[in-house]
């Protein structure tokens, strides 16, 4: 199974496709909202809600562990200040870029504007997110409730500590990280058994997306979907190819490794899915558990390639079709304001909307324009949720060879250890049996 996960997932991927536009095209509307999505429903949210079942616990183990062996809290600082630059680099490239393919292609130009009181109810309340509030929000007030809410942001900032304290007393913390360790190995056995049911949860999930909405949708959009997976695209290629000049030819490798990855994250449109597999995935390329679990977190939450391209892209996308002309100043300030807002937004609900229509309220743009894509978002998600992963990956490999910690990989599968079945013991082992238990089988 684990051998052939990529096949099964393309299998799930392909038949949700199929089965999802049959639905739409030959059952009611009200039939399949009401008595056939939620099933399909249930089939993804029951893996996503696995997912993060694994994430609290992985990632408070797996950081506590890096840090606790790394021994050496000049080299965390410094492995945390390349991470902030390179996250601060690839901030700029992703939101540039969107901003330059928008202008170059103008895709939201004639492009069907709703009727204002409808926008505004298909838009709804968005909170807005303020600076402070945010800042705030990193620092956790009880390390159970962050684990309890799988507030990433949070559990880094506790791990952090307690990585460094264990660190700091040496032996008479060292039962803590055995056992740190040992959690760690145990989510990642469990993220083993979860990924058998990711086929099952990638065909609900596009199932259901296309049962509601239908392909047809994105004849309606074609032009702004071909334009902006396109400009997705050329991004991957300047992440790879950055990539490249750190990592020669083993980026090839890197990207056969964390296939699976990406694609849980395009079917599912959930970074958060991808993330037990990405630790899997990064571990076997070689990457050391001690930068894996300090970059991944962190850039969860301030490295999002794709969505803050998707946001650029977006924001300029309304203000084409409202025929609303920006100046390069109005569209350099957008850059910096996006660069700004979209840190530490991945645990907010709907988070690209809050900064997308923050942004389009700060410049005097129409807010209701966000009803204009509201309609494909979750075809675009796709994309820029597998970008988020893919730009993570190069990001924490890169890190790991500028610190020359990056070791020999593993092979591409590794066999998961299996729990004891048919043994001698056949499940009596450590009782005291009661001989009357034999007795009974004689007579």
């Amino acid at each position: 199974m684990d051998r052939r996960l990529t096949i099964y997932i393309l299998i799930g991927m392909v038949l949700g496709v199929v089965v999802g536009q049959l639905l739409y095209t030959q059952v009611a509307p009200s039939v399949v909202k009401d008595q056939v999505v939620p099933w399909l429903k249930l089939l993804s949210d029951i893996f996503l809600n696995l997912i993060k079942m694994l994430v609290a616990p992985l990632v408070l183990s797996t950081i506590v562990v890096g840090i606790a062996n790394m021994g050496d809290s000049a080299a965390l600082g410094r492995i945390g200040f390349r991470s902030i630059a390179w996250f601060i680099i690839a901030s700029l490239i992703s939101i540039g870029l969107g901003l330059v393919m928008v202008n170059l292609f103008q895709p939201g130009v004639g492009a069907p504007i709703p009727d204002a009181a409808a926008a505004a109810a298909a838009v709804g309340e968005v909170k807005e997110l303020k600076a402070t509030e945010f800042i705030l929000s990193v620092f956790p007030k009880n390390a159970i409730e962050a684990l309890a809410t799988n507030n990433i942001l949070q559990i880094l900032v506790f791990s952090l500590f307690a990585g460094v304290a264990l660190s700091a007393i040496g032996e008479k913390g060292a039962a803590l990280v055995r056992g740190a360790d040992a959690l760690a190995e145990m989510m990642l056995q469990v993220t083993g058994y979860v990924m058998r049911y990711a086929p099952v949860a990638v065909f609900g999930a596009l199932a259901k997306v296309v049962a509601v909405s239908g392909l047809g949708i994105l004849g309606t959009y074609v032009e702004l979907v071909t334009e902006f997976y396109f400009s997705l695209a050329l991004l991957w290629l300047i992440l790879l190819t950055i990539g490249g000049i750190f990592l020669g030819r083993r980026i090839w490798t890197l990207i056969r490794y964390i296939r699976e990855p990406m694609m849980i994250a395009f079917s599912t449109a959930s970074s958060e899915a991808a993330l037990p597999k990405l630790f899997e995935q990064l571990d076997r390329f070689g990457v050391p558990r001690r930068i894996s679990g300090f970059m991944l977190p962190l850039g969860y939450s301030f490295n999002l390639d794709g969505s803050m391209m998707y946001m650029s892209f977006a924001t300029i996308f309304i203000a084409q079709a409202y025929g609303i002309d920006l100046s390069i100043g109005t569209q350099i300030a957008i850059l910096l304001t996006l660069m700004i807002s979209s840190k530490g937004v991945a645990a907010v609900p709907r988070a690209s909307l809050v900064v997308i229509t923050g942004t389009l309220a700060m410049f005097g743009l129409p807010v209701e324009g966000v009803a204009i894509i509201l309609a494909i978002d979750q075809f675009l998600d796709m994309g820029r949720t597998a970008t988020n992963v893919v730009g993570n990956a190069v990001a924490t490999s890169v890190i790991t060879k500028w610190e020359g910690m990056l070791e020999a990989p593993e092979p591409e599968f590794v066999e998961h250890p299996h729990a004891p079945a048919h043994t001698a013991a056949d499940g009596r082992a450590g009782l005291e049996l009661d001989p009357s238990n034999f007795e009974d089988e004689r007579k």
